[in-house]
């Protein structure tokens, strides 16, 4: 039984962000694994509490990814 564990900053995405995530992983996973094992598949989304969560040692937080996902919405 395949488990798929998704972890992201508390607050960063919608419900419908976080629905079509667990959609789209599993129908990933089911290419791979076969449609036999769907019921089986099972996506978990963990939140991390802001300010826990760091790259390269430096504080990552909501603020900040919704910064960068503004610049990248600028961007295109």
């Amino acid at each position: 039984m395949p488990l798929v564990n998704i972890e992201v900053i508390e607050n960063v995405f919608t419900p419908q962000q976080k629905k079509e995530m667990i959609e789209k992983v599993t129908e990933v996973m089911i290419s791979i694994e076969g449609e036999a094992l769907r019921p089986y598949t099972l996506v978990k989304i963990d939140e991390v509490k802001d300010g826990n969560w760091s790259v390269g040692g430096q504080i990552i937080k909501t603020s900040d990814v919704h910064r960068l996902q503004q610049t990248k919405a600028k961007a295109a």
